[in-house]
């Protein structure tokens, strides 16, 4: 029998922060004290038959005080295409140092590119380019290399070192960052009031990835596309939350989809869709029972034909390493899965000072 959480009802006070994966922080830290302090370098790895040749141009530019969706649209009027003949893996933050790759619908123009390139050159710096046979999408990059500098460190260093440790070897919880659900929470509140029918294609380009598809929208309603985003995010993380303050976010629950089939099975979380969640048995129960404390979210999914997804409950970065640099000050290098947090991954150890929200920046 599933007892419903004791959780708020839907407010305009939307929780934007969830538990730890040990029920406290050991320290607070400033972040993105300048834009250097948060470096970001995309991983593509596509395979070698698609950097061959092709009518689309990838470009790995360098970036900093730009964001994603605005070099993309310059680099559609530099070539004189459609911005949506601008293809690019994922957005990445304004405040940072960047090296992403973008991709550019050039077909039979291959004589034009070192022209191009270097027009492009003269606002970013470009660090490598090849053709392929089709656009970037979201998505298809392995994962984004960081490092960051946190400032203001406070807290004992071994308490910190024995966290970050144990960040390493177990993981923290994959909840999405607070910065997806907008300024207080006012994506959330605009998807509550959004017209759900708007979003009427069901299922993503690749339904095996968990956590990899995205709403789509065929009216082209960006907006109404990230708020039904925000809200099924926000229901991923508030399922997480309760998974990880009753100790079974890294435990495979009676129900939980694929369990049947292997061994290795992925301890997952509900993108909510149409028709809910594909978990069943207790795991269905819990999921279901959780999502019904918010209506108004709920129904966002009624109409949408959005079809359920899974997305990973953990967190897991790869080669993270750290040091310190002096006692307030500390260097961390790691690599995470597309559609991962770095906010999230500090998180669960610091209590985090965005500097760039401080000083009023969006």
């Amino acid at each position: 029998m599933i007892v419903t959480p004791d959780l708020p009802q839907e407010t305009s006070a939307w929780r934007l922060d969830w538990p730890t994966s040990t029920g406290e922080r050991v320290a607070s830290a400033t972040l993105k004290s300048t834009p250097d302090d948060f470096f970001v370098d995309e991983d593509l790895s596509l395979p070698d038959e698609l950097a061959t040749g092709g009518e689309h141009l990838c470009i790995r530019l360098q970036k900093k005080g730009d964001n994603t969706d605005y070099v993309a649209r310059q680099l559609a009027a530099l070539s004189g295409c459609r911005h949506f003949d601008v293809g690019f893996c994922g957005l990445k933050d304004r405040h940072a140092v960047t090296r992403q790759w973008f991709s550019v619908y050039r077909p039979g123009r291959e004589d034009e590119d070192a022209a191009f390139l270097a027009q492009v050159a003269q606002s970013w710096p470009v660090m490598e380019h090849h053709r392929q046979p089709r656009k970037l999408r979201r998505g298809d990059h392995r994962g984004n290399f960081f490092e960051l500098i946190l400032r203001d460190v406070s807290g004992d260093a071994d308490a910190v070192d024995r966290a970050l440790t144990r960040l390493r070897d177990v993981g923290c919880p994959n909840y999405f960052g607070p910065q997806r659900f907008g300024h207080n929470g006012a994506n959330l509140d605009r998807a509550l009031t959004m017209d759900p029918s708007k979003l009427n294609r069901r299922g993503s380009r690749n339904p095996k990835k968990p956590g990899r598809g995205r709403a789509t929208s065929g009216s082209g309603d960006s907006k109404n596309v990230l708020y039904f985003s925000a809200a099924r995010s926000w229901l991923f993380n508030e399922v997480l939350g309760y998974r990880v303050k009753t100790g079974t976010w890294l435990e495979t629950m009676d129900g939980e989809p694929g369990s049947g089939e292997n061994q290795g099975i992925m301890v997952t979380g509900p993108l909510w869709g149409d028709g809910g969640t594909e978990a069943v048995s207790a795991q269905g129960e819990l999921e279901r029972a959780l999502v019904a404390e918010y209506p108004g979210l709920a129904a966002v999914f009624s109409t949408t034909r959005m079809k359920p997804e899974r997305r990973p409950l953990r967190m897991l970065p790869g080669a993270l390493e750290w040091q310190w640099q002096g006692s307030d000050q500390l260097l961390l290098r790691f690599w995470l899965a597309p559609g991962q947090y770095a906010t999230s991954l500090l998180s669960d150890v610091f209590d985090i000072t965005d500097a760039t929200r401080d000083a009023g920046q969006s």
